[in-house]
């Protein structure tokens, strides 16, 4: 059995609830044309018995020919006057005279009424005098101690006229059918918009490809666009998803690439010590420091490996303090500086005192001194380094520099990738673990700021980066 969809739900509950206040509104509304009319008669019919009241009493006559002068001059086609008294006997009638026959008119509804209340009218009630059904209405003078009554046959004529104007039916149904045109667009919208989100579900549970023609085209409706972005939005998510496993995979090729180096050496080192207990003593301690080497080289790579891992793991790192940077480039430099002497090497911090940022103590310092062991490692012999640093509204802007040997135009861009190195035989020689520019433009990042990297025009690299106060 076809299950009816959200969209058809919609619709017919909708229409249903539609029809059934159209049917309540045309019902409530013929019964109240038609009692307005009935009251517009009344007052007709009642204000004629008070003019006739009001004659009576001008010409002070009340018998058989004045009040029969008076009907016929005031003429209405059809119409019945009859006077009663208040105990209920007729003593006129403008349409027939045998008064003796006439039957006591004391129990009659509009009689009543008048009587009770002053006035009485009744619909359609069938005369046992003069057999017929007429409109009565009735009005009692109590000055004079009788009702006048008057009374229209309730004929094809009457009862049309006081029928309630169908005109408006008209208006009514072209209203439906239009309501029910555009609520079947809207609802059919509605109802396309979810079967392409149900067939994008399920597709999306069993993982399916969502590159079918069922999810390429929707309605040009707000619907149709916050549909069109869910599918949008989860085929970017799952396009990231699918680069970070790449990218996982490559970084845990590279990662297991660059440990099995020291490793081997180590074990190879060690292999040896062991297959030859004779070895001299220099040799066993050339091979020790080598070992040592190996392994300082293996706790670099481990704790840079760490390092990106928290930032990964945590990119709102919360513990921020006040981090006072021109104190701790002043000790990166005492810390470097039998390195950088080694080298004949110059670093000229143009850094004022007192540049505080808030921050994370850790990763700070693994900006400044990742950039600084890069440009003693590969900047070269005798070389420059230079900090600049300007002081805007938000940030911090710094310029990192030195006028050593540079890198080739078309390795700029990757410079920031991890483990990647311009020339690997030579960085692995000098101990580099490839991700120490990495670190730093992730610390960067994380500190709310940007970091580029190009060539000076007179040799050298410049590192551009902004840190949030």
């Amino acid at each position: 059995m076809k299950r009816i969809s959200v969209g058809q739900r919609l619709y017919i509950g909708v229409i249903a609830v539609f029809l059934l206040f159209a049917i309540a509104f045309i019902i409530f509304q013929q019964a109240r044309e038609k009692h307005y009319k009935v009251e517009m008669l009344n007052l007709k019919l009642q204000d004629y018995n008070a003019r006739m009241d009001e004659s009576l009493h001008f010409i002070g006559k009340k018998d058989e020919k004045t009040l029969q002068k008076f009907v016929d001059r005031h003429f209405l086609p059809n119409l019945r006057v009859t006077l009663i008294d208040k105990k209920g006997r007729v003593f006129f009638d403008n349409l027939r005279k045998d008064y003796s026959k006439f039957s006591n008119h004391s129990n009659r509804p509009e009689v009543r009424q008048a009587l009770a209340q002053g006035s009485g009218s009744v619909v359609d009630r069938n005369s046992t005098t003069i057999r017929g059904d007429f409109f009565y209405s009735a009005t009692y003078f109590p000055s004079d101690g009788y009702i006048i009554r008057s009374a229209l046959p309730y004929n094809s004529y009457l009862s049309k006229s006081l029928q309630a104007d169908r005109h408006y039916l008209w208006f009514a149904i072209i209203a439906i059918i239009i309501l029910v045109l555009l609520l079947y667009r809207f609802t059919n919208r509605l109802g396309k918009n979810i079967t392409k989100l149900r067939i994008f579900a399920n597709r999306a549970d069993h993982n399916e490809s969502l590159e079918v023609e069922d999810l390429i085209d929707f309605p040009n409706d707000e619907l149709g666009e916050i549909a069109e972005k869910i599918i949008k939005i989860y085929k970017r998510l799952q396009t990231t998803r699918e680069e970070q496993n790449v990218l996982k995979r490559q970084l845990t090729q590279n990662v297991a690439h660059e440990l099995k180096t020291p490793v081997a050496s180590i074990q190879g080192y060690l292999e040896t010590i062991q297959e030859n207990p004779n070895i001299d003593e220099a040799t066993k301690e050339q091979f020790l420091d080598r070992c040592y080497a190996q392994s300082k080289r293996l706790t670099a790579l481990l704790q840079d490996i760490s390092t990106l891992n928290r930032m990964d793991d945590a990119p709102d790192i919360k513990d921020f303090t006040e981090v006072d940077i021109s104190t701790m480039v002043k000790n990166i430099i005492k810390d470097t500086s039998l390195e950088m002497a080694s080298k004949k090497m110059n670093f000229i911090n143009h850094l004022p005192d007192g540049i505080i940022l808030k921050g994370n103590q850790s990763l700070l310092y693994s900006v400044f001194r990742n950039l600084t062991d890069n440009a003693i490692a590969y900047a070269g012999i005798g070389t420059t380094i230079t900090l600049e640093a300007k002081e805007e509204e938000r940030m911090w802007q710094f310029a990192f520099m030195d006028n050593g040997v540079g890198v080739p135009k078309e390795h700029l861009s990757r410079l920031f990738e991890r483990f990647y190195r311009v020339d690997k035989g030579r960085s692995r020689k000098m101990g580099g673990t490839g991700l120490g520019l990495a670190i730093v433009k992730n610390a960067v990042i994380l500190h709310g700021g940007t970091i580029s990297v190009k060539n000076n025009p007179n040799g050298g690299l410049r590192f551009d980066f902004a840190l949030k106060k």
